[in-house]
């Protein structure tokens, strides 16, 4: 593989490994706990429930990351990607307890996904106006989306 074109998506690929990692994690504790117990306890139905959510948003986690990172920038994309990771996981972990308690994951992992789409928009329309307006404001978007990357860590 070319060296340029490594560069250009080596982060975005980390962050999909980890998720990979990630799914493979839940679907040995839904196991795990299935074995364990009888599979209709309430705490088994809520780890099964959490899984399930969490692999319905999977695919569209993965879109608009690698969306965000072609269009717009790499870098941020895979910094919102681990943020998502880490929602995503305190809403799981979250989901084995009271439903309640995995809200506060539910919710940041929604607002990671709205800054990605974002991202994912801003970039098209650079592109767009980039090719269609004869001017550059690439460098421009990209400086303000690293700094605005930041402002997710806002509660």
């Amino acid at each position: 593989m070319d060296d340029l074109v490594m560069e250009c998506i080596f982060l975005l690929v980390l962050v999909t490994l980890l998720s990979v990692l990630q799914n493979a994690f839940f679907a040995q504790k839904v196991e795990k706990e299935c074995k364990a117990h009888n599979s209709k306890t309430a705490a088994v139905e809520r780890l099964v429930c959490a899984n399930r959510n969490c692999m319905d948003m999977y695919p569209t986690f993965l879109a608009v990351m690698w969306c965000a990172g072609f269009c717009l920038s790499q870098a941020p994309a895979a910094f919102a990607g681990l943020l998502y990771l880490v929602a995503r996981h305190k809403y799981f972990i979250g989901y084995m307890g009271q439903t309640s308690q995995s809200t506060p994951g539910f919710l940041f992992g929604k607002r990671v996904l709205s800054f990605l789409f974002l991202m994912c928009v801003i970039g098209i329309l650079n592109y767009i106006l980039g090719t269609y307006g004869s001017k550059e404001y690439k460098e421009y978007i990209q400086t303000i989306t690293k700094a605005a990357s930041t402002l997710l860590l806002l509660p």
